[in-house]
């Protein structure tokens, strides 16, 4: 495509168009998805608590995410008095824009990706972890007790679960040879017995369990508590500040489900040698990811902060450390299932 729009455009101008368009296309599309999936989110709530949820714009409130996005549109912003202005419209920009450019590297199918990163899953992680300055510029601009206290509630849980998140893709590491995420998925090869949730099945909880407490979903919302009077580092925001914390938050946990489907269920494999590969396995595996994602926040009662700390430091990171201690020594020692290099040619 690159190249099309250079010999059309020129070198210099075709390149950036290249690039837009690209973007362009994988953005709309994940936006757009982000409004059925939230309804789906508030389906599954309302049938696990016996209500019918959204139901009346469009067919069966299909409308609902489309309309609530105009309400925020509409809305006055209100800036606090003594608020730092440009900090506080700065932080929900941050938030949404670092959790848009983590899906650069994500391959949804063979050849399917904007960048095919030699240290993908690093650009993740380092990209991921700056959505926490987004959460602290809004709490602190703010210029408010309860926000400035609850960013910086919300930045000790992101920065404890991030280092148990590392530790656990770190085994996965180990085990393919490669930072590349099309590569990690390639060493998956041979149905679903060959995926990666087998042998190292503990950290597949794990990861799930630590996906949920970094993107500030329940049973972890502690940061917002939504049952709760004030809801934390974003309380001040309102209409489209408000909006874009939340687009980014959502486009977190999309991600999150993007990545359990790479690291541990083979991204776009097919689970059976009989059914091809192809871009649908992947969808699937994300929206199946989501449903959980949206059945725990419906099912399992809110943490006390005290109790989420000490999961992450005194369970998961010890846990996770000792994982990849002992994938190393079984990858060093050539076990089938936790070395797969040769299925990649060699380490890269």
């Amino acid at each position: 495509m690159n190249e099309w729009f250079q010999n059309l455009l020129g070198e210099n101008l075709g390149l950036f168009v290249s690039i837009l368009a690209q973007s362009l296309l994988l953005v709309v599309p994940l936006l757009v998805a982000l409004a059925f999936l939230m309804y789906m989110d508030r389906k599954v709530w309302a049938a696990v608590q016996m209500r019918k949820g959204p139901n009346i714009v469009g067919a069966f409130g299909l409308l609902q995410s489309f309309a609530d996005f105009i309400k925020y549109i509409a809305k006055e912003v209100i800036v606090p008095a003594g608020a730092d202005k440009a900090v506080f419209f700065l932080a929900p920009m941050v938030t949404l824009v670092t959790a848009m450019v983590a899906w650069a590297v994500v391959p949804f199918n063979d050849g399917w990706y904007l960048s095919n990163a030699n240290v993908g899953i690093l650009f993740i992680m380092a990209v991921s972890s700056l959505e926490v300055y987004g959460v602290i510029m809004g709490g602190w601009a703010s210029n408010s007790k309860y926000p400035f206290l609850g960013a910086l509630r919300s930045a000790a849980q992101m920065i404890s679960y991030e280092v148990s998140l590392g530790l656990i893709i770190i085994g996965i590491l180990i085990s393919t040879g490669s930072l590349n995420l099309s590569n990690i998925v390639n060493a998956q090869q041979g149905g679903i017995f060959s995926w990666y949730f087998l042998p190292h099945f503990p950290m597949l909880i794990l990861f799930f369990v630590s996906a949920l407490a970094e993107t500030n979903r329940p049973p972890f919302d502690l940061p917002e508590a939504e049952a709760e009077l004030v809801a934390g580092y974003q309380v001040e925001y309102s209409s489209t500040p408000f909006l874009l914390f939340m687009i980014g938050e959502l486009v977190a946990v999309v991600l999150m489900c993007a990545l359990l489907s790479v690291l541990f269920f083979g991204g776009w494999l097919s689970p059976v040698s009989w059914l091809p590969d192809s871009f649908f396995w992947m969808f699937a595996k994300m929206f199946v990811f989501f449903f959980l994602f949206a059945l725990v926040k419906a099912a399992v009662p809110r943490y006390r902060y005290d109790q989420l700390m000490r999961l992450g430091w005194k369970v998961f990171l010890p846990l996770s450390l000792g994982w990849v201690v002992f994938v190393a020594f079984m990858a060093h020692w050539d076990v089938a299932t936790y070395a797969r290099w040769d299925l990649l040619g060699g380490v890269n």
